[in-house]
């Protein structure tokens, strides 16, 4: 017997009473489970606390790897870009395909295996001023930042070699980021990944039983509906707290219609994407009056050759943070023995997160 999405009752009618008790949420995405124990972020904390860093930084430093001009590790020497600058990463994950090794197996019982995974890995820099992050630019700078995801896309998908191309960001150093300098990351490879292919398959079996109507398009239906967890919206795009999410402040960018990759976004679309992810990163920012460290990252359809129809573009937010700028939620015991928990209701993040001004906190006048 197949889940069903939540059914659609009065906005609120539902979710009071989930606040005050421990229970299970079907992430519709990934078929897996996440426990909502809401009840648990009044417990003390006297664990580890994040350092906060509140140094200005320079619009350019000579240190860095990533700012114009200056020589990288590889003995390479950066242009001087005036915005979106893109580079083969100098310690790619991923190695062309003439380091390919033949599959290995243990023999008969093959529960020893390892195959070659070829691919490339890009290095997006954002804009020019190390000083800034998404939060800090305008809008129209973001856009360029799309434009340029959009072009790496579709010329790392053209490859034969490549069937999938992964756009994400880490930001602060709560998740591994180790330069400041606004970047993010391009990582395109033979295989489809775990998570989009773990999306991918519950996308295809929901189109395939609801006469072909995206899983994603259904459920930002009732979002819309029921307004608990939206944050923000404009004409093209949704950012809200998914029903399911895990991370305390987890957000999820869906489109108004059907886009299965960037390629499909004209100009005004491309702005409407930019301008979400601006006012969601200045929302974060705000949240804790400091620069909000997190992962993102796109998922679209895969660049194997095939249609996708059942695919929707959407975007993860994953941010650590769970009380305040100091105190992060570690996925650690239960979450790796047993599954994903949270501490707080999607409709209580959403709630914060609405609530947030849309001018940044460091923004005077």
């Amino acid at each position: 017997m197949s889940e069903q999405l939540p059914t659609s009752k009065t906005p609120g009618q539902d979710h009071d009473g989930l606040a005050s008790t421990s229970h299970r949420r079907l992430n519709q995405l990934t078929g897996e489970w996440v426990l909502v124990s809401a009840h648990r972020s009044k417990r003390p904390w006297q664990g580890q606390q994040e350092h906060i860093d509140q140094e200005l930084k320079p619009h350019y430093d000579e240190s860095c790897y990533l700012c114009p001009g200056n020589t990288r590790v590889s003995g390479l020497a950066n242009p001087d870009y005036q915005d979106v600058y893109v580079f083969k990463n100098d310690h790619s994950a991923l190695l062309p395909s003439e380091h390919a090794f033949d599959s290995v197996t243990d023999g008969e019982t093959s529960l020893l295996v390892a195959k070659p995974e070829a691919g490339e890995c890009r290095v997006v820099c954002f804009s020019p001023r190390h000083d800034l992050t998404l939060a800090h630019m305008a809008a129209s700078d973001i856009k360029q930042v799309v434009d340029r995801w959009a072009v790496e896309y579709e010329d790392l998908g053209k490859r034969d070699d490549i069937n999938y191309v992964q756009i994400f960001e880490n930001k602060g150093a709560a998740m591994g980021c180790s330069n400041p300098h606004p970047h993010g990351q391009i990582w395109a490879q033979e295989s489809i990944p775990n998570e989009p292919t773990k999306e991918l398959e519950r996308m295809r079996a929901h189109y395939e039983s609801n006469n072909h109507s995206p899983l994603l398009m259904d459920y930002l239906a009732i979002e819309l509906e029921q307004k608990e967890r939206i944050v923000c919206q404009n004409q093209h795009f949704v950012a809200l707290v998914p029903y399911w999410a895990t991370w305390p402040f987890e957000i999820l960018i869906l489109p108004t219609k059907p886009i299965s990759s960037l390629t499909q976004m004209n100009d005004d679309v491309r702005l409407g994407f930019a301008q979400i992810i601006s006012e969601m990163t200045i929302r974060y920012d705000n949240l804790f009056s400091t620069s909000f460290p997190y992962s993102a990252g796109i998922h679209q359809a895969p660049t194997d050759g095939k249609d996708y129809p059942e695919c929707t573009l959407h975007m993860h937010f994953y941010p650590p943070l769970l009380r305040s700028a100091t105190v992060k939620k570690f996925m650690v015991g239960y979450e790796m023995l047993g599954g994903p928990q949270r501490d707080i209701t999607a409709e209580k993040s959403a709630e914060m997160l609405r609530e947030c001004s849309v001018q940044h906190y460091l923004v005077t006048g």
